[in-house]
């Protein structure tokens, strides 16, 4: 048994970048610039973006979703302060402590929910733990993301219910976007009405999972955080001389709604997928499949016979037999059906 076209479906971030994207880098690289964010790509994209959330917002651009996360959570949240997050999140499981790094100790404190999503009853609760004495930690700030770690999304609704529970207890709200524009085209709704509409004061807009080659922005609704942002940027190291470079990347990302289009077609790649593997004996699918992300349990003969065949993923990490899709705007129909079929052909060889 073989296939044509084994593939990865580790992470959107197996896929390359986009032409279009790698092409206004290399034209970004002709002439010269202010260095430092002074140049017209820059403006651009702060004009852009502004545009497209309308209203005026204070953009920082940095080359991972970490420092996107990090930094923007540093702005809102002192020492002594609690993020509150789900257990599930990004910044709670998988990036190495930088959180608590960036904001000099302030310590990650885990709500509960399902799908990866926080209780708005949960975080009510949580946020009022200990307020006011001195010898605890205080909750400062929310973070959720969008789309969650598990693929699911949050609604218009669920967000406003978050917000709701954040102005009751003066959290800072942030949105780990590094899947924005998986879950903004999956509620079919506007960027602003699923960020500042929803009380989000700053967000962590991702472009590298979705085809730029290495960008992502912190766009800020609530500006009253920019200057400290923008020292915290330069002492960290991510305000990059050559911004251009990156400015141009992200100017590509929304140019003609191309972020979008990547998009739509990674989340129909992972729909046809979920299609296609629930059909087969054996193949037991967990949850829904919102976005770009879903997760199956498998008996080991398929798992280990996949992976012979030179499929890549993730597996066991959340539990035996569990393994984790991702699909991306640089996988085909092709690669999709040649995952299924080799699923089948493994199925039926257990018969």
């Amino acid at each position: 048994m073989t296939t044509s076209t084994p593939t990865a479906f580790h992470s959107d971030n197996t896929a390359g970048a986009s032409p279009a994207i790698a092409a206004a880098m290399l034209d970004a690289c002709q002439g010269l610039e202010g260095p430092y964010g002074a140049d017209q790509y820059s403006q651009q994209v702060e004009a852009k973006l502004s545009e497209l959330f309308e209203t005026d917002t204070s953009v920082f651009l940095v080359p991972t979703g970490t420092a996107a996360n990090c930094l923007s959570l540093a702005s809102m949240t002192p020492p002594w302060g609690a993020v509150l997050c789900h257990a599930e999140s990004h910044i709670n499981n998988d990036e190495c402590g930088a959180p608590e790094f960036f904001t000099h100790g302030a310590k990650l404190i885990s709500v509960a929910g399902d799908n990866s999503k926080i209780d708005p009853r949960a975080l009510a609760m949580q946020a009022q733990i200990k307020r006011g004495d001195v010898h605890s930690v205080q909750a400062s700030s929310v973070s959720i993301s969008q789309a969650t770690e598990s693929g699911s999304i949050y609604s218009l609704d669920e967000i406003a219910a978050i917000n709701e529970v954040c102005q009751a207890q003066d959290l800072a709200l942030h949105m780990d976007g590094a899947r924005f524009a998986n879950a903004l085209v999956s509620l079919n709704c506007s960027a602003a009405e699923m960020t500042w509409k929803n009380g989000v004061k700053a967000l962590s807009l991702g472009a590298t999972k979705n085809g730029a080659l290495g960008v992502d922005a912190i766009v800020l609704f609530d500006k009253d955080l920019a200057q400290e942002l923008a020292y915290r940027r330069k002492r960290s190291g991510h305000l990059l001389s050559k911004m251009r470079l990156f400015s141009a990347q992200m100017n590509a990302y929304l140019k003609d709604d191309l972020w979008l289009h990547n998009a739509r077609h990674a989340n129909a790649m992972a729909l046809r997928l979920q299609t296609g593997l629930q059909a087969i004996d054996g193949v037991e699918m967990l949850g829904s499949t919102e976005s770009n992300i879903l997760f199956c349990r498998l008996p080991d003969s398929y798992i280990q016979g996949l992976l012979e065949l030179g499929f890549g993923f993730y597996h066991d990490r959340w539990g035996k037999g569990i393994i984790r899709l991702v699909t991306s705007f640089a996988h085909t129909h092709e690669q999709i059906d040649s995952f299924i079929a080799a699923t089948q052909a493994l199925a039926s060889k257990q018969c």
